[in-house]
């Protein structure tokens, strides 16, 4: 069988104009169900791939979504964190499936205009941008001019550009909750409160805390989200203390995971001697030892709404920032 080349000889082998076959390849809903399927299939048996730039140019689309991780207050955190991977492979599922290609960048902002590149690159159809670290001031900027963009983060009243994210303050308040019903008074949070979400995160632990009468027993130590750096953070603070907490409660699971590594270094007992909680929820919890208690975010659906939301709005639709409802995930850590 003859291989065709060009979208014309498709159409006179078909009978029909180049028009109605652009269309029956682009799945346009011009075109009957069943005359697209007869010249897709006979484009199938004769090896026709149609030109993606030619189609991109007419359409003015790219077929690919910026997907940015913005290390403004975390600069040592690297692609390869289990936040970013789990999150990183659910967002590059749902963009296969919805016909898209991903293009990855890791930028440290070193100044106001760094998400300007982005933006106005031309390589792109839209972006998602994964956490705001400390730089919302910049994605409220940018938000306000630049309508194609996605933010997995906390949400804030008055806040300009549109996120999906859980909702952290009462993600917060539950695993500072937990903690003070498995009887634990002295609580230690570890966390840097730069970023909006970890401060959320903190805020909902205070308000928890101040509900028991506890509020004078709460400990910050603004660990980093790098476990190479979170780790003696920890063993430091751990080291110094006249009286260890009884409770920990991390910003995410792998502030945790080196809590569990400190913990046991100093010969404390998990969850005798100190009852441990994560946020995130991720999978390799259940690999620690102990098996770790975290607030799940539901990474999975976090990623289907952000895709979800993009498409929208790179269709011309204003949408709205999307919360989640955390979940606890008790294990034996606490």
């Amino acid at each position: 069988m003859s291989q065709i080349k060009t979208m014309k000889e498709l159409a006179d082998l078909a009978g029909v104009t180049t028009g109605t076959v652009s269309r029956a390849l682009s799945d346009s809903p011009l075109i009957s169900p069943k005359t697209r399927e007869r010249l897709q299939a006979l484009a199938r048996e004769h090896g026709f791939k149609p030109n993606l730039l030619a189609r991109n140019l007419r359409t003015q689309r790219t077929g690919a979504i910026g997907v940015l991780i913005p290390l403004g207050h975390e600069k040592g955190q690297h692609i390869s964190d289990p936040f970013f991977i789990t999150m990183l492979g659910y967002l590059a599922d749902e963009l296969t499936e919805r016909g898209y290609d991903l293009l990855l960048s890791r930028v440290i902002p070193e100044d106001e205009n760094w998400l300007d590149q982005y933006v106005g690159s031309g390589k792109i159809d839209g972006l998602i941008i994964i956490g705001q670290s400390n730089q919302s001031e910049t994605l409220d900027e940018v938000a306000a001019r630049y309508r194609p963009m996605v933010v997995w983060g906390g949400h804030a009243p008055g806040q300009a550009h549109c996120t999906v994210g859980s909702d952290n303050i009462l993600g917060g308040e539950m695993a500072a909750q937990h903690l003070i019903d498995r009887g634990c008074q002295r609580i230690a949070f570890f966390g840097d409160p730069q970023a909006l979400e970890i401060a959320q995160r903190l805020e909902g632990c205070k308000r928890a805390l101040a509900r028991a009468g506890l509020a004078d027993k709460l400990t910050v130590l603004p660990a980093h989200l790098v476990a190479e750096a979170a780790h003696p953070d920890i063993a430091g603070f751990l080291g110094s203390v006249s009286e260890r907490p009884q409770g920990i409660f991390a910003a995410s699971d792998v502030i945790a995971m080196s809590a569990l590594r400190a913990l046991a270094e100093y010969g404390l007992a998990v969850p005798g001697d100190v009852k441990v909680v994560g946020y995130d929820g991720l999978a390799i919890g259940e690999q620690t030892v102990p098996r770790l208690t975290s607030i799940s975010q539901d990474l999975r659906l976090g990623a289907t709404t952000m895709v979800d939301l993009l498409l929208r709005r790179i269709a011309g639709e204003d949408t709205g920032s999307v919360v989640l409802d955390p979940k606890l995930i008790v294990r034996m850590s606490s």
